[in-house]
């Protein structure tokens, strides 16, 4: 209850870059303001093997440099997003591998991007989605920055499995108006995996994403990450939303959030 509690007041607290009440214009600073507040938290639990994580950090370089991203923060009001990667596994098991970093062309692509490439890989034990989820809006309300839209990109090969209820987390980030997308990962080969068993996609459907525009894009194969991934940022960058797939109430079961907090 206790942890419950300081978390709760801990994500509800004022966004960093709201005007106070006594707003000194003479302290305003224009360049802190930007299109997109950005975390890109990405899944290193155990389940996510060697090759995996390879394939997950190369596509993430791959979409932040692309050119289709970097036109997406072009055509914005504001044209710089700022962004910061994170990877998580467990409770206390989240590591800010590139810092806050405002993107505004090329060269501060490339070299966010480059501090990804080079960090060292690590694997950790565990999923807490609650967690990940609860940093990375600690990571939004305390940095410099002052965004139109404040976004949570969140990569996941399994359902929450320790911490707080990932759906209280969620509700909790989302009343903040703060989105959160999904990128739930289903990268291995057979159909027959846990993770098609456990409908990860409709997991984080069900469980995971929410806020204003909330969706989430399943990766089914190692070869189509890249893509998911550069899809995704454009769309997060624009503000847009893919075309709902629609599937009738009665095609499938509500998941059970709950079951693996």
């Amino acid at each position: 209850m206790i942890r419950a509690a300081l978390l709760s007041a801990s994500l509800l607290a004022t966004p960093a870059g709201a005007a106070p009440v006594n707003f000194d214009w003479k302290t305003y600073d224009p360049s802190k303001e930007v299109a997109v507040e950005l975390v890109l938290a990405v899944d290193i639990s155990q389940s996510m093997d060697t090759e995996e994580q390879e394939v997950q950090r190369a596509g993430y370089v791959s979409a932040l440099t692309s050119a289709e991203f970097l036109e997406a923060i072009r055509l914005q009001p504001i044209p710089r997003i700022a962004v910061a990667y994170m990877e998580w596994g467990g409770v206390d098991q989240q590591y800010v591998i590139a810092d806050w970093t405002v993107i505004d062309g090329q060269a501060s692509a490339a070299a966010f991007a480059a501090q990804i490439q080079e960090a060292p890989q690590r694997q950790v034990q565990r999923t807490s989605i609650s967690s990940a989820l609860g940093k990375a809006a600690e990571l939004i309300n305390t940095n410099q920055y002052s965004g139109l839209r404040r976004v949570i990109d969140i990569s996941g090969d399994g359902p929450n499995n320790q911490g707080l209820p990932v759906t209280d987390v969620r509700d909790l980030v989302a009343a903040q108006g703060i989105a959160i997308n999904g990128l739930p990962l289903m990268m291995k080969s057979s159909a027959n995996t846990w993770q098609a068993m456990l409908h990860l996609d409709a997991y984080f459907e069900d469980c995971v994403i929410g806020g204003p525009g909330a969706f989430a894009i399943p990766v089914r194969s190692k070869d189509a990450f890249a893509e998911a991934i550069r899809m995704k940022l454009v769309m997060e960058i624009a503000g847009r939303v893919p075309v709902p797939k629609v599937v009738r109430a009665s095609e499938r079961r509500p998941i059970r959030c709950g079951m693996y907090d």
